[in-house]
């Protein structure tokens, strides 16, 4: 598995999947489809799917849509992780992926984070129908962080916080509108957030994780800048799409 320079942690992409080798088994919490919750796993895997999964399927009989969980087992299984991986799923190509760093002494934070925001929402809006669903383009966030902090389990629902905090001011910030056209939107109607504790050797063993605390100032700074940058790439690549659409001859 490749190692980026600029990174403690393992990762590999292969074709349209991140995967993340956390070298052993650690205390994970995610939102995640498959293997969520809070969990003990050595995997974390990132799965981009079609745009449209259920139209799709018709090309692609051997997937199942219906159960994602089954599904990313079985996408994990043919990328030969061995037990359960926590596992996402994404339309963002992985070519997307934002990856960063943030420390501080004896501290680090490390994400890897894909911005797609077709799906946008503001919380507290009224929910689609399910023919509204159908249509729309699942644009997610998906957001994996790791840390060699020792978290508690509250620091660990704490990050989670952190993280959800910071997506929403950079969506504010960047005007992203909601589903209904209006400005405002906070995140996605499938957003993920997977946060991975104890990594390396000599984390500090941290009981909170809130915005007044260290950990916190780096989850925070961390996952602004992966956001404001992962928006940027999604819309580059938007834009591309749309060119080489346009230029394709009737």
């Amino acid at each position: 598995m490749n190692r980026r320079s600029s990174l403690d942690t393992r990762f590999l992409v292969e074709g349209r999947t991140l995967l993340i080798d956390l070298e052993k088994r650690l205390k994970v919490l995610s939102s995640a489809a498959c293997h969520g919750g809070l969990v003990k796993a050595r995997y974390i895997m990132n799965h981009q799917v079609p745009a449209n999964p259920v139209a799709a399927s018709a090309t692609l009989p051997t997937r199942r849509w219906t159960d994602p969980a089954k599904y990313l087992k079985q996408v994990a299984g043919e990328m030969g992780v061995t037990g359960e991986a926590v596992a996402l799923m994404t339309a963002v190509p992985m070519k997307q992926l934002v990856t960063l760093r943030a420390a501080a002494d004896n501290l680090w934070v490390e994400g890897f984070i894909t911005v797609g925001v077709t799906n946008a929402v503001r919380a507290g809006e009224p929910v689609r129908s399910a023919e509204g669903r159908r249509r729309a383009s699942p644009g997610t966030i998906n957001v994996i962080l790791v840390t060699n902090a020792r978290l508690g389990e509250s620091a660990m629902v704490g990050a989670v916080q952190v993280v959800t905090e910071s997506k929403a001011a950079v969506l504010l910030a960047a005007g992203v509108p909601s589903w209904t056209g209006r400005r405002g939107a906070t995140g996605t109607g499938t957003d993920a957030v997977v946060v991975a504790c104890g990594a390396g050797r000599d984390g500090p063993q941290l009981r909170y994780s809130g915005t007044h605390t260290k950990v916190g100032e780096l989850i925070g700074r961390l996952v602004m800048r992966g956001v404001t940058e992962g928006l940027k790439r999604s819309e580059r690549w938007s834009k591309r799409k749309c060119a080489e659409t346009t230029d394709r001859p009737l």
